[in-house]
């Protein structure tokens, strides 16, 4: 039978208990020991301070130097020994962490005994003994493994013990070990604690952690739009012009060739016309000659976008008096114009004004889906349109047209004229190939460089109509070279019966040269939104 399994001089009586009842102490009556210590504490009367200044320290009483009458002098406790340390765990063992009657050897005080301070054992309290160890602290982040080294550099590393994985430091080792070694106590070392049960430790873990993204890189990661972007092209579809169309319907579609050269430059250039617009845009067409095919080109350049953008679609006259847009535009129930639109003006103010208000002052080109805006057609009238009066007219259109393509009058010092150039977004220098509209619009270029419109001139689109079956190919060519180096581009379109008559323009009536010829102007127009 072990020495510390036989109740001897060593062990404790539980509170109201027989002095010769010895027995070990449960944790309950430890618990209890240690809170009748407290309170009996706490109802010592603090020293008087007509105290003896020679009175020892932690004397309690009210005689300086005496103790209670119950208390038990240091010299009682002679020959007792008391070792928390070794007697009382720090770390309970596994079986015993939640065993209620686990019964702890050695000599405590009675009941009762309250030594003097510098007497009193220093053993921290017993609540703070049951309750085991501190948390282990957090493992350290991850970092990155030094260098493996050599073998000949290796050591083999030392084990803590379980205290210093909870404190932090070496436990004090007691006294009556006599075999406990020097330094760290190893694992699996008894020190006291059981039947020579080893003290798990628990193993340290690396925690994974994720590590910090840098914006720099996520800069370089793939979004969306580049998933999108990385589409492929969508497929041409058969032909519909030239000779690989009329294969692809004599055999019924089992022979499809692929669309020429010609059908793939109309469709770039429908997409062209069909691009998104920011906001919407003002095309300018400009020549200060009459005959120089303002008109028909601004006509022609509305219809093609309304036909390829689907409506929303505007042709302004701008002439200050009288025009001939009207005129050569399809006529419509109503003979209103600008002038009386600027009148009524106020009631499109209001925010529950709808475009199909403007029906009434507006005129419907039918299947080429764009809108046209006379100019004053009244012979008596002396009204006019002011840089003011165009101003207004175009803050108000702006709200339901998204391209709004403006044929100017023949006065560049107008204020009307002046204005409409500064609102312009594209502007479209047109003339025939003829000296004398040639020289017109060389003369209103030089004009617009000259008053701080040079900008708007290296963005320009230059159209080189003609005027007869056969050209002057000599005079073509000194306009290309003169208007192509102050211009983005120029471009030429073919001589067209149906428009020699200068009635109404139909659309329809147009050569498949003409039509594809006005195409590529409205596309470049179109690529300088």
């Amino acid at each position: 039978m072990d020495e510390r399994d036989e109740p001897g001089d060593g062990a404790a009586t539980a509170p109201g208990a027989a002095p010769d009842d010895a027995r070990p102490l449960t944790r309950r009556e430890l618990r209890a020991l240690e809170e009748a210590r407290r309170r009996e504490a706490e109802e010592q009367p603090a020293p008087s301070d007509s105290a003896p200044s020679d009175a020892p320290p932690g004397a309690v009483g009210p005689e300086a130097g005496a103790p209670d009458a119950d208390a038990v002098g240091p010299d009682e406790l002679e020959g007792v020994p008391v070792d928390v340390t070794a007697q009382i765990p720090r770390v309970l063992t596994e079986d015993d962490a939640d065993a209620d009657d686990v019964r702890w050897e050695g000599p405590f005080p009675p009941v009762g005994h309250v030594p003097p301070a510098a007497s009193r054992w220093p053993a921290p309290p017993l609540s703070e003994l049951a309750q085991g160890p501190p948390p282990p602290p957090a493992p350290p982040p991850v970092v990155a493994a030094p260098p493996e080294p050599k073998e000949d550099d290796v050591e083999e590393p030392s084990t803590p013990a379980p205290a210093d994985l909870a404190s932090g430091s070496t436990p004090p080792v007691s006294e009556e070990t006599d075999d406990e070694p020097e330094g760290p106590v190893p694992v699996g070392w008894d020190h006291g604690i059981g039947d020579g049960a080893a003290v798990p430790v628990p193993p340290v873990t690396e925690v994974p952690h994720a590590e910090p993204r840098d914006d720099a890189d996520e800069e370089g990661l793939p979004t969306l739009d580049d998933l999108l972007a990385g589409r492929p092209a969508p497929a041409t579809g058969p032909a519909e012009m030239g000779w690989q169309a009329t294969v692809r319907r004599l055999t019924g579609g089992l022979v499809s060739p692929r669309p020429g050269p010609a059908e793939r430059r109309h469709r770039d250039d429908v997409a062209s016309v069909q691009r998104t617009l920011d906001g919407p845009r003002t095309v300018v067409v400009i020549n200060p000659k009459g005959g120089a095919q303002k008109t028909t080109a601004t006509l022609l350049i509305a219809a093609t976008f309304g036909m390829h953008r689907g409506g929303y679609t505007l042709a302004w006259d701008n002439n200050e008096t009288r025009g001939t847009l009207g005129w050569r535009s399809h006529p419509a129930p109503h003979h209103s114009t600008a002038v009386d639109l600027l009148q009524d003006l106020g009631r499109f103010d209001e925010d529950r004004a709808r475009v199909g208000d403007l029906d009434s002052y507006v005129r419907a080109q039918g299947s080429a889906q764009f809108d046209v805006l006379a100019s004053d057609e009244d012979a008596a009238s002396a009204a006019s349109i002011d840089a003011y009066a165009f101003r207004s007219l175009h803050r108000t259109l702006a709200r339901f047209y998204r391209v709004m393509v403006i044929d100017t009058g023949n006065n560049m010092r107008a204020s009307n004229w002046q204005a409409a150039l500064e609102a312009a977004d594209q502007v479209v220098i047109v003339s025939t190939v003829r000296e004398d509209t040639s020289q017109s619009a060389a003369w209103a270029v030089d004009a617009m460089r000259a008053t701080g419109h040079a900008d708007a001139v290296e963005r320009a689109v230059t159209v080189l109509s003609s005027p007869a079956p056969r050209r002057d190919e000599a005079l073509a060519a000194r306009l290309h070279e003169h208007f192509g180096r102050l211009t983005r581009t120029v471009l030429d379109v073919p001589y067209d019966p149906a428009l020699v008559a200068g009635g109404p323009i139909d659309y329809d009536a147009l050569s498949r040269e003409s039509r594809e010829a006005w195409l590529r102007v409205t596309a470049a127009v179109a690529d300088g939104l």
